[in-house]
């Protein structure tokens, strides 16, 4: 069952990452389960209802994967195990004067589920399981499909 948020809440700090100053650094997770992954429709702009990993931005004194975890805890109400970090992706989103309205920079990792089913929440408008072959048919965010192959790569390498 999911949950719709049609606004973010007050004070979430979205002001801030418009129009930044700098680039952010974020983390999200791939977690496995029986030869599947979870993925996340987004609450929250930029690219909100896009499914991705869940994850979010790395606090200081935190590091990518304890932040990715956390993010995962936090977003979803699920624990894993870490495997390893899978790869980056940059978001890059300009406004119509060219001027950069959102940069990220997301450093991706790959789990084994341990505890928990997974719930959608405000980050998260809706949470699945799927299989390799069904991402093709999901709208995601850019550069989705080839950090899930490599995590799944990664995850067989490790098994």
């Amino acid at each position: 069952m999911s949950k719709v948020v049609t606004s973010p809440p007050p004070g979430e700090g979205i002001g801030e990452r418009l129009y930044p100053a700098r680039p952010f650094l974020a983390a999200s997770v791939a977690v496995l389960r029986d030869d599947r992954v979870l993925v996340a429709a987004r609450g929250r702009g930029p690219m909100a209802g896009r499914y991705s990993l869940p994850g979010g931005l790395v606090e200081p004194g935190e590091t990518i994967a304890e932040a990715a975890l956390r993010e995962l805890r936090e977003e979803v109400g699920i624990d894993a195990e870490m495997i390893g970090f899978v790869d980056h992706v940059e978001i890059i989103e300009r406004d119509d004067e060219h001027k950069v309205r959102h940069h990220f920079v997301v450093c991706a990792h790959v789990a084994r589920w341990i505890a928990g089913e997974p719930q959608p929440g405000p980050e998260a408008l809706e949470v699945r399981w799927v299989g390799r072959d069904e991402v093709a048919g999901l709208p995601t965010t850019p550069g989705l499909a080839a950090v899930l192959a490599k995590a799944f790569d990664l995850h067989e390498a490790v098994a």
